[in-house]
C-alpha cells in the first residue's frame, strides 16, 4: 500500500472523533520513526475536509539541557524521565483543549531547544471542530495518556531508527551509534516496558518504508 491510502484512512479516523470540542491527536513512536513527517502529511487532507488543524511537537516542550543530561548524555533513564516539561505541555496545550471552552486558547511552544531557554509564544485559537496534531516520543506516558482523543503509533525497527538518525545527524561515527543505542533506543525500551504503546494506540502503522507504510492495527 502506498502512503496516500494510509493517510486517508487515518484522516477518516480523526474526522470521526466525537466531542464538540477541539480534538487532541498524538502521533507517537520511537526516535526517527517519521512522526513529524507523518503528522505534517495529515494536515492538508484534513484541512481540505474543512477541519482547522494546528500542529505541535513535544520537542518544543523540552527541559533545559542541564536537566536533560543530569544523569549523563548517554543515559536511557535521562532520556525517558528527564527530557520533557510535561507540566508545561499540559497547562499550555492539552488542558485548554480538554476544558470544553471553544475556541480553546493554546500555546504550541514553550522552549527553544537551540537556544536552550524558555520562550513565550502567542496563543492560538482552536475552534470546536479544530484538530491539534502533536508528534513526539513517549506520548502515552502516564502523565499524558488520558489527554488524547486518538493515538497513532508509528513503529520502526531499531536498525531503521538508527539509520535514519545517522542520516539526520549528517554522518556516522562510533560515538553517534553509541549515543543512539544507549540513550534513544534504550530509552524507548523503558517506555515500551512501562506502557506498551502498541496496545494503547488506536492505530499502529509499520513505518519502516516511508513511501509505503502499512496499518497493522486495526487489521
Amino acid at each position: 500500500m502506498s502512503r496516500e491510502p494510509v493517510i486517508a484512512t487515518v484522516c477518516e479516523a480523526i474526522l470521526g472523533l466525537k466531542g464538540g470540542r477541539p480534538a487532541a491527536v498524538a502521533i507517537d513512536g520511537p526516535d526517527a520513526a517519521g512522526k513529524t513527517t507523518f503528522a505534517d502529511a495529515l494536515a492538508a487532507p484534513l484541512e481540505t475536509r474543512g477541519a482547522v488543524v494546528v500542529r505541535a511537537s513535544v520537542d518544543d516542550f523540552e527541559l533545559p539541557r542541564a536537566e536533560r543530561h543530569a544523569r549523563g548524555r548517554f543515559s536511557a533513564k535521562g532520556y525517558y524521565r528527564d527530557s520533557f516539561d510535561y507540566d508545561a505541555l499540559k497547562s499550555l496545550l492539552l488542558d485548554p483543549l480538554a476544558s470544553g471552552t471553544a475556541p480553546a486558547l493554546v500555546r504550541t511552544r514553550a522552549f527553544d531547544l537551540a537556544a536552550d531557554r524558555p520562550v513565550a509564544t502567542r496563543p492560538v485559537a482552536v475552534p470546536a471542530r479544530g484538530i491539534v496534531l502533536v508528534d513526539g516520543v513517549f506520548m502515552q506516558r502516564p502523565e499524558l495518556v488520558a489527554r488524547w482523543d486518538l493515538v497513532i503509533y508509528l513503529d520502526v525497527a531499531e536498525e531503521e531508527s538508527t539509520r535514519r538518525a545517522l542520516v539526520r545527524a549528517g554522518g556516522d561515527s562510533l560515538e553517534l551509534r553509541r549515543l543512539h543505542e544507549a540513550r534513544y533506543l534504550a530509552g524507548h525500551r523503558l517506555y515500551r516496558d512501562e506502557v506498551d504503546p502498541h496496545a494503547g494506540a488506536a492505530i499502529v502503522i509499520d513505518n519502516n518504508d516511508l513511501r509505503a507504510p502499512v496499518i497493522v492495527k486495526p487489521t
